[in-house]
């Protein structure tokens, strides 16, 4: 009865986020057709893959033919916080979880399903992750599929005005926490100021989509550990001579 209370715990407070994935995943599922995937490709996509921002990067190196190691790569830098996410989980399941049941549980993290889990207080049941896994990845594999499906029926400019929406929702996710927080704020500017030269400079330009999105992740990600560790290291000197 243990395992299906935290089974139905996980689902109820998994429930946003399958509802938030379905209306992420029917952008993905539109731009997916309009780059020339069909639907099972786009379907099948999401289902093995659970990832918003190397799925979106996936597709401009996919639609440009690039080689599949520059897609391995790029998946590998995008997706590395997860195995970050998985390291931290692991001290958080019940120490009786067996390895079966760790490889299946880390299958379905994801940001959203990381939040919840690490906000738990006390170790969590691998049977709480499968309760959000079980509503959240079918949100965002169903909205993947209505996606892709819709985009066959729409006009034209309806079409246009969801790819703006596009944008929208990346904003909407970013606004917030950059508003709280400066360096974050600093990491998304100089991250579209490098994206905006990779595009534009006449020697940067000639380097594919899917190397400029992993040079421009490394080179952002280390100047911002960088600078936080200094930062950290100043606050800690002041913080022992105050």
């Amino acid at each position: 009865m243990s395992r299906f209370n935290d089974f139905r715990l996980g689902f109820k407070d998994g429930a946003p986020i399958g509802f938030g994935y379905l209306t992420v995943s029917f952008a993905f599922g539109i731009l997916a057709s309009q780059k020339g995937l069909s639907i099972f490709q786009a379907v099948l996509m999401s289902a093995t893959n659970l990832t918003s921002a190397g799925q979106f990067a996936a597709l401009d190196i996919i639609h440009s033919n690039l080689s599949y190691y520059e897609l391995a790569l790029t998946q590998f830098i995008l997706n590395l916080r997860y195995f970050l996410m998985s390291c931290a989980l692991s001290q958080k399941l019940d120490p009786e979880t067996n390895l079966k049941h760790r490889l299946t549980a880390s299958f379905g993290i994801t940001d959203e399903i990381f939040a919840i889990n690490a906000s738990k207080p006390g170790k969590v049941s691998a049977y709480y992750t499968y309760g959000a896994m079980s509503i959240a990845i079918p949100g965002w594999t169903l909205g993947t599929f209505l996606g892709a499906f819709s985009d066959n029926l729409m006009s034209e400019s309806l079409k246009s005005a969801l790819g703006v929406a596009i944008f929208g929702m990346f904003i909407a996710i970013l606004i917030p926490p950059a508003k709280q927080d400066k360096s974050i704020l600093a990491v998304v500017l100089s991250a579209a100021f490098l994206a905006w030269l990779f595009k534009e400079a006449p020697l940067l330009s000639q380097i594919s989509s899917g190397f400029g999105i992993i040079i421009i992740t490394i080179v952002v990600s280390a100047a911002a550990a960088y600078l936080s560790t200094k930062t950290n290291s100043r606050e800690r000197r002041e913080h022992a001579t105050g």
